[in-house]
């Protein structure tokens, strides 16, 4: 998980969680029957899931585990402003692991596409559930749109060919991983690999309409600018250029100040459980 410099990241993956929220709502009411005691965020960043997993269970003792401190001291501040209950634990994932107690319930929000070997990842998550505890694991769903396919410059489809190239730099990384193993990613039979029963997907979409919320329009601008700096080299000029003019404060046909930008994307939550006996 040292990939990133995640706490350098902080701020947009705060407003980034926010605007992505309703997935997680829909999600945990697919965990209606369940009563947790514990719960347990695994890669939890600045919290936003992790309060709402509180708010959601407010008896239950909720922890959110991080390897980068800073994140979790925003997840703790965000807590104090929501009034909600959170703890937090500092453990490199997923090393760090072993030492937590069972949980009733274990979240871990795009995290396991970054450790090398992601099934040996899901049956270290799997062995935190307590007997009949559920295991739900954020992966795949569809990439975000925001933006009319012709902006009215540059070339048309944008979002598709940077679409390609986010998936390219992706490929790469997991490739780069130290110890890096492929897996075929099918996400239920990789968690029945884990020893967990009653495996299932389900896909939940977020759309935000125009006019956008500014603080979501801000959450668009911080991973265009990521995807300006990450994707330079890879794009053509003219796909650079066009960043460039989105990313332009002063521009009314910019990420900042057109009228038609909006958010739209799927997010597939697999669900799992430990038998009991």
């Amino acid at each position: 998980m040292n990939d990133f410099d995640w706490a350098a990241m902080a701020d947009m993956l705060e407003l980034e969680g926010e605007a992505h929220g309703p997935y997680v709502a829909a999600a945990l009411e697919e965990l209606a029957g369940l009563a947790p005691r514990r719960i347990l965020d695994i890669g939890s960043g600045p919290g936003v899931a992790a309060c709402r997993l509180a708010a959601t269970f407010p008896d239950a003792e909720v922890t959110a585990v991080d390897g980068t401190p800073e994140l979790l001291e925003r997840a703790a501040l965000r807590a104090g402003r929501l009034g909600v209950r959170l703890r937090t634990r500092v453990a490199e994932i997923p090393a760090g692991l072993t030492g937590l107690d069972p949980a009733d319930l274990v979240w871990t929000g795009q995290v396991v596409h970054h450790i090398a070997d992601q099934q040996g990842a899901l049956d270290r998550l799997a062995a935190l559930l307590a007997p009949g505890g559920v295991l739900a694991v954020v992966e795949g769903g569809l990439p975000a749109r925001f933006l009319p396919r012709d902006l009215g410059f540059g070339r048309p489809a944008l979002e598709t060919r940077l679409d390609v190239a986010m998936a390219d730099r992706f490929d790469r990384m997991r490739r780069e991983l130290p110890g890096t193993v492929r897996t075929v990613e099918d996400w239920p039979a990789m968690l029945r690999a884990a020893g967990l029963t009653e495996a299932r997907s389900r896909t939940f979409v977020v759309d935000h309409p125009a006019p956008l919320d500014e603080r979501y329009r801000r959450s668009l601008r911080g991973m265009l600018e990521r995807q300006r700096a990450m994707l330079a080299d890879e794009l053509c000029a003219d796909d650079v250029a066009t960043l460039d003019r989105l990313l332009d404060p002063a521009d009314p046909a910019g990420i900042d100040r057109r009228p038609d930008v909006y958010l739209l994307l799927a997010k597939t939550v697999h669900f799992a459980r430990r038998p009991v006996a």
